[in-house]
């Protein structure tokens, strides 16, 4: 049958252009969708962190000594980051060649499944060597998911916003991950009424339980939204399927693009990462630091998130990606110095002081904008999959290895402390570079970046 230069048959139906009205109510569904199957992404790869610092330690590696066990603890913890690449270079390539939304359906049944999973796993005490075994694989499928998970929620806001809203449109998906925290800490809090015995035998598992009713919810709200626009033109084109896949394309076109990319949030990823996993299991062993008061300070600080990432990300529409970053990014360098003895010094006032300045504002100003900073970097038939590299290696570098060498900067014969600043500070100033070489990029168009 006969087609026309756009692909569509002669046949088909002549599509309707949707009103202005309808575009917005678009956008704002698709806004919503966005935020809330982050946020019940993050909350199940959250969760596990949380798990790590207070709860995988004694039951999971019992028979080490504590400061084996916090590493062993927190070396699952990074196998989950370690698999997030591997998620968004699968998933990158169905959300580049088949489309967002689909893959979005995938990668939410699957973290599901999996964070449902460990809250079932048995304890070595009845299956031996086969519990961390199992704590690791579905950390894997974890990893797998939420690597495939950010970039198509952020692809999704991005590309059915205006261009001069993408900032604020792509913060949507960080506002979500910011919910995911809260609700990861806020599922804890909860159990703060727990005996110390009832919480390490059967409360931890509550919070990953809970997470077959978000996963309906997610389900629910992602099925309502309609492919991206860009996506759509590009489906459409002659050419949308021909040349090398989209990994090739990006490591034969655009390889210093991705490392920058991956530069660019590998430092506050770092800072963030190691403030809410590995600080707390410091200040609560080493302290003596009551584990509520750094979890309610964390909420708060969590909480503060919701209103100054978007806040942040309109202000880089406004001004420009790269000022608002960088200021952001160097700013963390020095609080990196200051973070430590604010959280261990046993008192709320200080550790709260740490945690608003540390995520409600320094990590706000990075989240805000780099949805929209990383989508402006690639083309539209390699964006998914060259938007996953850039996050997931930056969270192997920073969520992953991050609280793994500070828990072994601690451990006996390590350099101490001070050396967990010093790596948070030295990857912050990479960051910051990486992004003053891609220049400004908010007036990028997206339908023709490559062309």
């Amino acid at each position: 049958m006969d087609t026309l230069p756009t692909g569509r048959r002669q046949t088909d139906p002549v599509p309707i252009t949707p009103t202005d009205d309808e575009l917005a109510r678009r956008r704002r569904r698709v806004y919503a969708a966005s935020a809330i199957g982050s946020a019940i992404e993050y909350y199940d790869f959250l969760i596990y962190a949380t798990a790590a610092s207070l709860v995988f330690g004694p039951v999971f590696f019992a028979s080490a000594s504590p400061a084996v066990g916090v590493i062993a603890s927190f070396g699952t913890l990074a196998v989950g980051y370690l698999a997030r690449p591997l998620g968004g270079i699968v998933f990158g390539y169905f959300g580049d060649r088949v489309g967002r939304k689909s893959t979005l359906i995938w990668t939410l049944t699957l973290m599901g499944l999996a964070t449902a999973a460990i809250g079932l796993v048995p304890t070595p005490d009845r299956i031996g060597v086969l519990a961390p075994c199992l704590l690791v694989l579905f950390r894997v499928v974890q990893g797998i998911a939420v690597g495939g998970e950010w970039a198509g929620a952020v692809l999704m806001s991005v590309e059915h916003a205006k261009s001069k809203s993408r900032g604020l449109f792509g913060s949507a998906t960080q506002t979500g991950s910011a919910v995911g925290l809260l609700l990861s800490f806020a599922a804890y809090a909860a159990l703060g009424g727990l005996s110390e015995e009832q919480f390490l035998s059967w409360g931890w598992r509550l919070p990953f339980l809970a997470t077959l009713v978000l996963l309906g919810i997610g389900m629910y709200v992602r099925l309502a939204v309609v492919e991206s626009p860009v996506m759509v033109a590009q489906q459409q084109s002659a050419t949308a399927e021909s040349g090398p896949a989209p990994l090739v394309a990006l490591l034969r076109e655009r390889p210093m693009r991705v490392l920058l990319g991956i530069g660019v949030y590998a430092g506050p990823f770092m800072a963030y990462a190691t403030a809410t996993s590995f600080l707390v299991t410091y200040a609560t062993t080493r302290y003596g630091v009551p584990r509520h008061l750094m979890l309610n300070a964390l909420m708060i600080a969590t909480a503060g998130m919701l209103v100054t990432i978007p806040l942040f990300a309109a202000l880089s529409d406004r001004i420009g990606r790269r000022p608002v970053y960088i200021t952001a990014t160097l700013l963390t360098v020095v609080h990196a110095f200051t973070v430590v003895p604010l959280v261990t010094s046993g008192s709320f006032a200080l550790i709260l002081t740490a945690y608003v300045i540390g995520l409600t504002l320094l990590n706000a100003a990075v989240l805000g904008p780099v949805g929209a900073l990383l989508a402006e970097l690639f083309p539209t038939s390699s964006r998914y999959t060259g938007v996953s590299l850039a996050y997931q290696f930056a969270g192997v570098i920073g969520g992953g290895l991050g609280p793994l060498l500070a828990a072994t900067f601690v451990a006996p014969g390590g350099p101490g402390i001070i050396a967990v600043s010093v790596m948070i500070a030295a990857f912050c100033v990479v960051s910051a570079g990486c992004v003053w070489a891609l220049g400004e990029t908010r007036r990028a168009d997206l339908y023709r970046i490559g062309d």
